[in-house]
């Protein structure tokens, strides 16, 4: 059995019926329409017709093959057509090429061989109801006869059910053999939090090596609208896609890799599919390499009412700054063809598909992507942005939030203040493990935290689950404390999948383990070695496996002695005690390398854009970077965002193994909480529920 692809077909040449005689004895399939509109309809008919009438075969070539389209019979339906195929050498090699036509595989060819011989009843053209259930070839679209009286077809073997999504890789229109509703199914993979959407395109970047991402929501005027529509704009620098690498991000039903890569999150073939189509409705696809520009439009507007999905592409090919229409990829009819469906069904006319290739200067590479006609929320949307102010204050910095504020469910969590939930600043700050990419939001830098460097009494755990190494650091953070929050920060190829997991007795008391922060990247844990990996497609999960219930019995053992050592021993009953990081860390904007600061340091008189050079560093970018060390205990007097005069001294000690009581004045004396610190909260595991005693002189 022969699997045909999707694919255009361009008519070469016709032949009269009788010079095709010594075919007879070749494969013949039936070709079954699969029309979208009346008027491919029509058109199609005038193309049987005309075959019919002059008795002509139309002949395509594909490669390795010789494709001969026949007139109807006089006796058969009308719509129906066949087709011979020849072909004219079989590859020895062939799984190792790639053509724009057919893929078949070894079995395939030894079949296509059997069939040459002209007694193979197999290969003998059969009944169209019979044929149509067995191995019916659907002609997926058919372009109006123009100039050259060449209809383009596109085909797909209907046998195998594998088969039954896929994209057109060919010189034409490109149709996804699928319904148009399949795009919304593709956006139900985010259904529970639209961020995920957004995670994916930002994933996209990173695989591409961009050290720049810009992500931001704007007013934009729409002649099919009427007014001013918000657009999401995801911009990068990364080194953009060729036409075959844009056309494999828009197109459906790829194959898994047999390997984890290590240095690609993206690793499903549908990311940006899932995450465009959750956030809106429309989205267009502008990139650039060193020697290409392609435009993509995925789009669920120009797809309504019909049966089979199109996505436009155009490909330019690029000299320096001279561009012109990538032929070997496409004709010149077909790119005006798309560029014209993506002028009228998009925002982009010519000026502003001009405005956004202007900003790639110069011989730079990226990808733009921008999303209209968005999710809505009631009568509004349901992403909010806010524009923010310039300057330097965190206080006014743009941002983009989930319209609900809803707080995601987690087993023992009581807190309701999680921004990182609903707030896209906030989840961007600690999105990687180990933060590179310089990203803006609503036009305002994001100061990303790499949570392993961010700690107080920072320890590090190393141990083996199911023989793989794995690492987790833990400490208690500032922050977290405020907002009640605690919990395992679990990281795949150093990608948030995971936030505030409680584990171990976290997970039975709300309030236990209170700003105590795991972090930990279980790559190689999550891997089984056998090219799969046990994360959930929409990567805001793990899959149920032995594997991640080792993890977590493992880490609720690690944190249980962490705040049995730690918490339980060392009660800080410090009023206004602030839990500072036990190193603060700056990121050098040219190397990107995070740089330890001196502890006599204030971080706050650093400037917006800091290098190696500059204090108090006084380095190169060539120097490596300074790994985390085991901390001690902080303490100051003084928390921010209160107007407090007191001297803010701070004390540092080594963790001890008895209880020692910080006293204002300093030294390591012993002494007993009196009772104007009973009001603090007590950080015990084991005596939570009883208030501490207090005992008086006597």
């Amino acid at each position: 059995m022969i699997t045909l692809r999707p694919l255009i077909w361009d008519i070469s040449s016709f032949v009269r019926r009788d010079k095709t005689n010594s075919l007879s004895g070749l494969p013949c399939l039936l070709l079954c329409p699969g029309y979208e509109n009346a008027h491919q309809e029509r058109e199609w008919g005038l193309f049987l017709n005309f075959l019919r009438k002059y008795n002509k075969v139309a002949i395509s070539k594909l490669g390795f093959y010789e494709i001969y389209i026949l007139p109807p019979d006089k006796n058969s339906e009308f719509d129906t057509g066949a087709v011979i195929c020849k072909m004219e050498k079989v590859p020895n090699e062939y799984s190792s090429q790639r053509h724009v036509g057919w893929d078949i595989n070894a079995a395939e060819i030894a079949s296509l061989r059997r069939c040459m011989d002209y007694n193979d009843e197999a290969c003998r053209p059969m009944h169209p109801s019979i044929q149509s259930k067995k191995n019916s070839v659907q002609v997926m679209h058919a372009r109006p006869i123009g100039e050259d009286h060449s209809p383009d077809m596109m085909v797909k073997d209907s046998s195998r059910p594998g088969n039954s999504v896929g994209c057109g890789r060919s010189s034409g229109r490109n149709y996804a053999i699928a319904h148009p509703s399949y795009l919304k199914t593709l956006g139900q993979a985010h259904s529970g939090w639209i961020f995920g959407a957004i995670a994916e395109l930002v994933d996209n970047s990173r695989d591409a090596k961009a050290t720049k991402l810009e992500i931001s929501i704007d007013m934009l005027y729409s002649k099919t609208a009427g007014k001013d529509i918000p657009m999401l704009s995801i911009i990068d620098d990364g080194h953009g896609m060729s036409h075959q690498e844009i056309v494999r991000m828009i197109s459906f039903g790829h194959v898994q890799p047999e390997a984890d890569d290590p240095d690609h999150i993206g690793r499903f073939g549908i990311g940006f599919k899932t995450g465009a189509m959750r956030l809106g409705k429309d989205a267009l696809v502008l990139t650039q390499t060193a020697n290409s520009r392609s435009i993509a439009f995925l789009s669920q507007s120009l797809n309504e009412g019909k049966d089979n999905l199109e996505i436009p592409v155009v490909s330019y090919r690029r000299i320096g700054q001279f561009m012109e229409v990538d032929t070997s990829v496409q004709n010149e009819s077909s790119a005006k063809y798309n560029l014209k469906v993506i002028k009228e069904f998009s925002p982009f006319d010519k000026y502003l598909i001009g405005e956004k290739a202007g900003l790639f200067s110069g011989n730079s590479t990226g990808t733009q992507i921008f999303i209209w006609n968005l999710d809505v929320w009631g009568s509004n949307y349901s992403l909010q942005w806010e524009a923010g102010m310039s300057g330097g204050s965190s206080f006014h910095q743009g941002d983009i939030l989930i319209r609900s504020r809803r707080i995601r469910s987690r087993p023992g969590q009581i807190s309701q203040k999680v921004p990182l939930d609903y707030s896209l600043r906030s989840y961007l700050e600690v999105i990687f493990f180990d933060p590179r990419m310089k990203i803006y939001v609503q036009g305002a830098r994001v100061k990303c935290r790499p949570l392993a460097k961010s700690l107080n009494n920072t320890i590090i755990e190393n141990g083996i689950v199911m023989g793989k190494p794995v690492q987790l650091t833990l400490g208690r953070s500032q922050l977290e404390w405020e907002q009640a929050n605690c919990g395992m920060f679990l990281y795949w190829h150093g990608r948030l999948i995971e936030a505030y997991k409680r584990v171990g007795s976290m997970v039975h008391n709300g309030d236990n383990g209170r700003g105590i922060v795991g972090v930990v990247d279980v790559t190689d844990l999550i891997d089984d070695g056998k090219g799969h990996v046990w994360v959930h497609n929409s990567k805001q999960g793990f899959q149920d496996c032995e594997a991640y219930a080792e993890l977590e019995k493992w880490l609720g053992e690690r944190a249980d002695e962490y705040l049995d050592k730690f918490v339980d021993t060392i009660q800080l009953r410090k009023g206004n005690a602030l839990y500072k990081p036990d190193h603060e860390w700056v990121q050098c904007d040219k190397c990107r390398k995070w740089r330890m600061l001196s502890p006599d340091f204030d971080s706050k008189t650093l400037p917006l854009e800091w290098f190696c050079y500059m204090k108090p560093f006084n380095g190169r970018c060539e120097m490596p970077e300074r790994e985390v060390e085991h901390g001690v205990i902080t303490i100051a007097s003084k928390r921010s965002g209160h107007n407090y005069t007191i001297d803010s001294k701070e004390f540092k000690c080594e963790l001890p193994q008895k209880p020692i009581w910080k006293s204002e004045g300093g030294g390591d004396k012993e002494s007993s909480p009196s009772e104007e610190e009973d009001n603090i909260p007590f950080l015990s595991k084991k005596r939570r529920s009883c208030p501490p005693r207090s005992c008086k002189k006597s």
